[in-house]
């Protein structure tokens, strides 16, 4: 196979349930010229040989496979192992429980074809999940200002060789995909059409870890790296939105509420992924 255009790295982490629609999805998306590198990290699963079990479809479909599989759990030292291997000139990082729509990749390699430096994402599709109070609490959430901005790139991002310039390893950071947006202004960060699914983990109580940790990642990025956050520019939530936006869903207010709640009385934190 020729060197591919595009690398697209998948650190997964006991996900054999979720790696196989992964990258059916990503083999039948028609891009080509691409290598898609899977990084199981830490994992107690079959995450490694579900993953190499589509190797004759990553083939059929003019795709590059590599699987690599390492004893080591962490998603920044699977994102810079990944990283090393491909060879691509564009790379996208995908988690493991993302399903892409079939024109995803060619619309990000052609918003990425360009000089200057690039950030690329789609439009993130949350589907419906099985507990009302993750339905409530979504439901809400893609209301907020930070949803609602162009290319949050949560689950999937990409970014051109210029953009990839701006940094070097990923570092041990919680929040990954935050510290690779702010890297870019908003008027270099490209939102296209294509859809993709991202999938909001289940219940109350893993509502609350998950966004413990997600406001803590963003405290540590304020911390480590001041003034990054400036680069955010989503639109500020003021008295009179939220409270239009919670006569709008009082249901869905409600919940959001209560997990914010929950999240500022407890002290400590677990890892958890954002499904």
């Amino acid at each position: 196979m020729l060197t591919p255009r595009l690398s697209v790295i998948i650190p997964a982490s006991n996900e054999a349930g979720y790696i196989g629609a992964c990258l059916t999805a990503l083999f039948a998306s028609g891009a080509l010229d691409a290598e898609c590198i899977v990084v199981a990290n830490g994992c107690r699963d079959e995450t490694a040989a579900v993953a190499q079990g589509f190797a004759a479809q990553a083939t059929a479909a003019g795709w590059a496979l590599t699987v690599i599989d390492v004893p080591e759990g962490g998603k920044p030292n699977a994102l810079n192992i990944g990283d090393h291997a491909a060879r691509g000139t564009l790379r996208a990082y995908l988690d493991a429980d993302v399903v892409v729509t079939r024109p995803l990749m060619v619309q990000l390699i052609a918003a990425l074809t360009a000089d200057a430096p690039r950030y690329a994402t789609g439009t993130a599709q949350i589907p419906r999940a099985q507990s009302w109070v993750t339905r409530a609490y979504a439901r809400f959430w893609q209301r907020l200002p930070f949803a609602q901005s162009n290319a949050p790139g949560y689950g999937l991002f990409a970014v051109n060789a210029a953009g990839r310039a701006r940094w070097g390893d990923f570092p041990s950071i919680i929040s990954d995909d935050t510290f690779v947006r702010l890297q870019f202004e908003p008027h270099e960060r490209v939102q296209v059409p294509a859809t993709y699914q991202w999938p909001m983990i289940e219940g109350f109580a893993a509502l609350t870890r998950v966004r413990r940790r997600q406001d803590a990642g963003v405290a540590e990025i304020d911390r480590l790296y001041p003034g990054l956050l400036a680069r955010e520019a989503k639109t500020r939530l003021g008295n009179a939105q939220l409270l239009a936006l919670a006569l709008r869903d009082p249901m869905g207010f409600a919940t959001y509420a209560a997990v914010s709640l929950a999240v500022r009385m407890k002290q400590g934190q677990g890892w958890s992924r954002g499904r």
